[in-house]
């Protein structure tokens, strides 16, 4: 089994995604999703089973091609889009629509019936093509879609104009112009829905065309002479040498061989300012060059890169579905039978009531066309595509979109201290070697040799302050989550260098950062100082001013963690807290309200994944970035609140799609079936109510949302 990346065309509407979905999941295929907005469709397969897959799907109307690997060749087709379809009907629709200005503008010859029927049957043609040709697929496979509905009602009112004509009933049994109108404001209700659905992506489209640039790769001659090759950034592979000039684009993840730059990495992190980087420090591929020149040696290159990972993250998560979109998709399974049988309804009562076949002709197809399931099919999708680019653009990426509505419900927040609160940039305050045998140097051998294989900020920070080259060689070494380091001499000493926990010999009091043993005799202690985030009391009072209560917890000693608490002004401390009691701590909090956790350590990532939303700094460790259900990837805490305020607006614009979704087709449908509404005005409100889906969505990119 391997994931199979497919671009799939023509889906209009989410009958359409659940065609596909449901079609793939016949067919035995697991972790299947259907990205209605890009087209994107992901599941896992075999191999083998591809092509076969491919044709079923391409059976339902669609066009398929692999995003990985060879695409198809595609057959050219006449019309291009919905636009260029549009044009083509309306030259021959608007001379029908002037025959009903007669009265004041006479032009005998559109009167002719002949002429009518002339002009309709081009209209016809295309747009059975593109409608007739769906609504039969949709139909074989058990999914009927909004192109049935639409099919339909051109089809009655071209049958009822056509048997009128030949049977010489009279004008007012003609209707050639509503069978031309529906599907030339239906092409351009579409043409509108699908803009207003690229501009819900610019975002992410944004970040993907950033992937394309060309780089200056650095190669050698047979005289040993430094070259440089323009080539496109997707040939570029781990290890190849880069030039980066002031003012281009970094090419690939990469790492500074020679020379500084100032770089703006806004793209990624959402930092607007530049930061300076220097020789051996990373530059992240999709970065901007302010100033100076840099070769590099790239790291990550093509779908390894960060910037590609972001867009696959961003992409899988807005082809997801959070529990608010259930409903909706339940609903729109069954729309088009619904407003089938309801369309047969209308017409009935009305000829009953009326006496007379046209108009109830007439209102039977305005419900039809005027109902649209497209609505409540884009509510959720449009609204999340816009909120998680908005989010990708400011550094802030969600796994997926069902954390975007969990945020709606949060009441708690728990920090981690180190690295979280504080920005884990220690300096060593203080230190003493209690061992009279041990000299101080000696003692920062034993520290840095032990340290140097942990990745929390403690350490980190002591081995850049005592880096030395004469490390002991351990026979056996280990980090003890939560605790501390420990290793085995080849001499057979056991050493300890961690927190009290692990160490917790009295009469030793719990006052210092790090307590260091050998075979379990303490030889000395470190304090070390670390400095809170400049950013921190604005997020804290951020949350203390939408009533959510703060929460620190932390593995370091009581003073220290109390000390940063109450500088904070946190509601709750809990300090000496190893994973498991982490863990515990946060199951404890999430059944008495939904609660975030916010950490960056190995000890955090069992946390992470129990809170109800876990959110990492980019910084983090690997292991709590990937538990993380949120990412922020630049601005320590500062996006923290833009990530809360994004979460609870995009829900609330969901609602309110969903809610004029509803609306809608509820209203719509009996003003149309009491003959308030034409079928050709029906067609155009129903393209522009998806419009109105777009716009509001669309309101996410500058809306204030803290």
């Amino acid at each position: 089994m391997e994931r199979t990346y497919w671009k799939v065309e023509g889906m209009t509407c989410s009958n359409c995604s659940l065609t596909v979905s449901k079609f793939l999941e016949k067919k035995g295929k697991q972790n299947v999703k259907v990205n209605l907005l890009s087209g994107d469709v992901v599941f896992d397969t075999d191999v083998n089973d591809q092509p076969q897959l491919k044709k079923g799907v391409e059976a339902l109307g669609f066009s398929v091609n692999p995003i990985q690997g060879k695409s198809a060749v595609k057959k050219k087709k006449f019309f291009h889009n919905q636009f260029q379809r549009f044009l083509f009907c309306a030259v021959f629709t608007l001379p029908l629509m002037l025959h009903m200005l007669n009265r004041w503008v006479p032009v005998p010859i559109l009167m002719n019936p002949w002429v009518q029927f002339a002009l309709t049957v081009p209209v016809l043609v295309v747009g059975m093509d593109f409608f007739g040709r769906s609504a039969i697929n949709s139909l074989r496979n058990g999914f009927p879609n909004m192109n049935v509905l639409v099919s339909i009602g051109a089809l009655s009112a071209f049958v009822y104009s056509l048997s009128g004509l030949v049977m010489g009933m009279g004008h007012e049994y003609l209707f050639f112009e509503t069978t031309a109108s529906i599907i030339t404001l239906v092409f351009f209700g579409n043409y509108l829905e699908d803009s207003a659905i690229r501009s819900t992506r610019k975002s992410l489209d944004t970040l993907v065309r950033s992937q394309k640039v060309t780089a200056n790769m650095i190669a050698f001659n047979e005289e040993h002479e430094e070259i440089i090759l323009p080539v496109d950034n997707e040939q570029l592979r781990t290890g190849d040498l880069i030039l980066i000039r002031s003012g281009e684009q970094v090419p690939a993840d990469c790492k500074i061989l020679s020379g500084s730059a100032s770089v703006n990495e806004s793209l990624i992190t959402g930092e607007s300012l530049p930061v300076q980087r220097k020789m051996k420090e990373k530059l992240i591929g999709g970065s901007l060059l302010i100033d100076g020149n840099v070769k590099a040696q790239v790291t990550a290159a093509g779908k390894d890169s960060v910037l590609a990972k972001i867009i696959s993250l961003v992409t899988t998560a807005q082809g997801e579905k959070p529990p608010v979109q259930q409903l909706a998709d339940r609903i729109s399974s069954i729309f088009v039978p619904v407003v089938l049988g309801l369309s047969l309804l209308t017409f009935i009562i009305n000829l009953f009531v009326i006496g007379s076949i046209p108009p109830s002709l007439m209102r039977a197809i305005a419900v039809l066309v005027i109902a649209c399931p497209c609505a409540m099919g884009l509510a959720t999708p449009a609204a999340i595509a816009v909120g998680l680019g908005r989010a990708a653009r400011n550094g802030i990426l969600f796994r997926n979109a069902k954390t975007l509505e969990l945020f709606n419900t949060i009441r708690q927040v728990v920090f981690d201290k180190t690295g979280t609160l504080t920005t884990g940039a220690f300096v060593i305050e203080n230190f003493k070697v209690l061992d009279p045998s041990m000299s101080e140097l000696e003692f920062q051998r034993v520290v840095y040799s032990l340290e140097k294989y942990s990745t929390h900020p403690l350490a980190r920070s002591i081995t850049n302050n005592w880096k030395r080259r004469d490390e002991i060689r351990w026979k056996t070494v280990q980090e003890i989550k939560g605790l501390g380091m420990w290793g085995l001499s080849r001499e057979g000493e056991h050493f300890q260098a961690g927190s009290y926990q692990m160490v917790n010999r009295p009469p030793i009091e719990a006052t210092h950062n790090i307590y260091v043993t050998r075979n379990n005799v303490l030889i000395g202690w470190i304090d070390l100082q670390d400095e809170i985030r400049p950013e921190a009391r604005q997020v804290i009072d951020y949350f203390k001013a939408n009533d959510i209560k703060t929460i620190l917890l932390s593995g370091d000693n009581r003073g220290a963690v109390e000390k940063i608490g109450k500088q904070l002004g946190i509601d709750e401390i809990h300090s000496e807290q190893d994973p498991r009691q982490k863990l515990e701590r946060i199951t404890k909090l999430n059944a008495i309200a939904p609660t975030v956790m916010i950490g960056d350590g190995i000890n955090d990532a069992p946390a992470l994944a129990k809170a109800t939303i876990g959110i990492s700094l980019s910084e983090a460790s690997d292991i709590a970035v990937q538990t993380a259900d949120v990412v922020l990837l630049g601005g320590g805490l500062s996006h923290l609140p833009l990530s809360m305020g994004l979460g609870r607006h995009t829900y609330i614009t969901i609602k309110q799609n969903l809610f004029w979704a509803f609306l809608y087709n509820v209203v719509a449908i009996p003003v149309a079936a009491i003959g308030l509404l034409t079928p050709a005005f029906g067609a155009l409100v129903m393209g522009l109510s998806d419009v109105v889906l777009g716009i509001n969505s669309v309101r996410l990119r500058a809306k204030k949302v803290i």
